[in-house]
């Protein structure tokens, strides 16, 4: 398995930490969120990363290159145009082996799943695409047949008995076979957008379901605090 780190967000809900670091950078508990992340890859086995960068990007850069890590890190460079999930996922394909499975983690996101048994979960079920989700309340819910496979965003407004309503937790496993599937990486595009129209047209995106706590999004100042103490215990 090969790890992706969405790092290139402008960290817009951060600000004003973010007003002069990228969120990668931004600390808890004297570790900066990639640090973070880097070591949550590698302790799943992980030895190939790659993360992509935007925002304050020679900073994530250099970041990188002057710290040790057990794996080895690419750059997916988005200096000049941001792409998104979708499109930043598709432009870094190049840096991957295309023979393994790609663990893709949002640098903001901590949690306590065990990676390894969600790329498992992702082989065994056939899936082109797995999700990590729970049961949380947010406005952006995904619904998902009674299977776990992805219909369409979810209408909570006209709720269906027949499927879940579940919050996607910025944790993925996706197979190399999704990039040839994916739009060129010449605009900037959400992926989950591409995953519902693949889903449409019968490709297996399916669902690794998980408790909401020991997860934490960290991408907003009021749960920094909560980090702090989250990362502690």
């Amino acid at each position: 398995m090969e790890g992706f780190i969405l790092a290139a967000g402008l960290g817009t809900r951060l600000r004003p930490l973010t007003n002069d670091r990228p969120k990668a950078l931004v600390e808890i508990n004297g570790v900066t969120l990639l640090e973070h992340t880097i070591h949550r890859l590698e302790e799943a086995g992980i030895r190939h990363i790659v993360v992509n960068v935007h925002h304050f990007a020679d900073k994530v850069i250099d970041f990188i290159h002057t710290h040790p890590w057990q794996a080895r890190i690419d750059i997916s460079d988005e200096h000049d145009l941001l792409l998104d999930t979708g499109g930043g996922l598709k432009h870094a394909a190049p840096l991957f082996s295309d023979r393994e499975n790609i663990l893709i983690h949002n640098v903001d996101i901590l949690s306590d799943l065990d990676l390894q048994e969600v790329e498992r979960h992702h082989r065994s079920e056939g899936n082109l695409t797995t999700l990590c989700v729970s049961q949380r309340t947010t406005k952006r819910l995904l619904a998902f047949s009674p299977d776990g496979l992805l219909l369409e965003r979810a209408d909570t407004s006209h709720p269906s008995p027949h499927t879940s309503h579940l919050a996607f937790s910025g944790i993925s496993v996706v197979s190399p076979a999704l990039f040839a599937l994916l739009p060129e990486a010449d605009h900037p595009y959400s992926v989950i957008d591409e995953y519902i129209r693949l889903a449409h047209e019968g490709h297996r995106i399916g669902s690794y379901r998980h408790a909401a706590d020991g997860w934490l999004d960290v991408g907003k100042p009021e749960t920094l605090q909560q980090a702090q103490s989250w990362t502690l215990s």
